[in-house]
């Protein structure tokens, strides 16, 4: 039987649902790190309520090979390689009212969840970050000397991996070619952290401030004047003033 490989992902710290801690809960299922991963050595990956990733966990045999990824972090990766140890099985989680993935739709007749078991297998010895294989993907080939060890074929099989195209799902298909290129990186390392850091946003050039022209104040209304004659040398100005309206005699009221 053809070994197939995957990915799942594991959220290392601890996070509420309702109301209750998830790591807190027993077994760890998927919420715990690769130091819980390795202290257990075989851990049920519970409490996957999502139906392609359950449909694929029923894909699963025994001695198939997985990838151990850190989700939901603050720098998400794959931290340790693993193996199924066990093909899928009913959920229990799924009907215990005291768990926090508990789903009252489903019974112990009528399983709807299911999850394998996985076995710790080894550490990666370079932690190989999302942040990583989004900074490789976005290159084409040649690739820079420190990883040019993945080749073109790696590349490829990068860029077309569901954690980098899709993203969010929580067990995922990986090729044997990705899952090649992902061991070289873990192996080989070479890469450093400053090469993952996004370059600089370049400074948009100052815009020139131009001066604003002096407002023109506005024009007062002159009095209107006019030229008299005058006894005395030259001319003098009057100032005309409005000529007053005659008022009309009232009209005499008739019959009086």
């Amino acid at each position: 039987m053809t070994t197939k490989r995957w990915l799942l992902k594991a959220e290392p710290d601890s996070r509420i649902v309702k109301g209750k801690d998830v790591k807190a809960s027993k077994p760890f299922g998927q919420l715990f790190s690769v130091d819980d991963f390795e202290s257990v050595r075989v851990s049920p990956w519970e409490g996957v309520r999502n139906y392609e990733a359950r449909n694929l966990m029923k894909e699963m045999s025994v001695g198939d090979q997985a990838l151990f990824y850190h989700s939901n972090c603050k720098n998400p990766g794959v931290a340790a390689f693993a193996e199924v140890a066990k093909e899928a099985y009913p959920d229990y989680t799924a009907w215990d009212s005291s768990h926090p993935y508990y789903d009252a739709k489903t019974d112990k007749d009528a399983p709807k969840w299911f999850m394998v078991d996985l076995k710790f297998t080894s550490r990666t010895s370079n932690f190989v970050s999302l942040a990583l294989l989004k900074w490789i993907t976005s290159m084409s080939d040649p690739l820079p000397e420190s990883i040019a060890y993945i080749g073109k074929e790696g590349l490829d099989a990068l860029k077309t991996m569901d954690l980098v195209a899709r993203g969010r799902l929580s067990v995922q298909r990986v090729t044997e070619e990705a899952w090649n290129a992902i061991t070289l990186l873990a192996e080989k390392g070479g890469w450093t952290d400053d090469d993952l850091k996004p370059p600089p946003k370049a400074k948009k050039p100052a815009e020139k401030k131009t001066k604003a022209k002096p407002r023109t104040p506005a024009k007062s209304k002159a009095k209107r004047t006019r030229k008299v004659d005058s006894d005395d040398e030259g001319e003098e100005s009057e100032e005309v003033m409005p000529t007053p309206k005659k008022r009309r005699a009232p009209s005499p009221n008739i019959g009086e």
